[in-house]
């Protein structure tokens, strides 16, 4: 069997590489390479000479979106999704997309419902209702 017939992210199907992985959400990313900036910054008189163009356009990527800026935000994010016992995978696309409706987060995320331990809709409700309002509050 070929590698694109044992590979289904609907199934959560990714590959073990990817399964055990720590994966991040963009707005962690944007955090640890604000930090990183910074150092850079302090670190030189002219800090455009320490950082490289892909470093550049990777922070204003990351930055462009990340749903949640605020430090506190991000970790509630984390905290809360987590509680939900998701993949790292699910985690991170849920945290990137925020779908706003149960059907959007089975549609970009369909191994929330169907794997062993699928959420059911009011569970998934609930998640979505408290990264709003994490949001809200931010």
């Amino acid at each position: 069997m070929s590698g694109e017939e044992e590979e289904n992210a609907a199934e959560l199907k990714i590959g073990d590489e990817f399964l055990k992985a720590k994966c991040l959400m963009n707005c962690e990313v944007s955090l640890i390479l604000e930090h990183k900036y910074e150092q850079l910054q302090q670190m030189s008189e002219d800090p455009m000479n320490q950082v490289s163009q892909v470093f550049e356009k990777s922070l204003q990527y990351v930055k462009r979106f990340s749903r949640y800026k605020n430090p506190d935000a991000v970790r509630q994010v984390r905290e809360l999704l987590s509680r939900y016992q998701l993949a790292e995978f699910e985690l991170c696309v849920l945290g990137n997309l925020c779908p706003e409706t149960v059907e959007e987060a089975i549609a970009m995320v369909p191994s929330i419902k169907s794997r062993g331990r699928g959420h059911d809709d009011e569970a998934i409700e609930k998640m979505l209702n408290d990264m709003s309002l994490i949001k809200k509050f931010e």
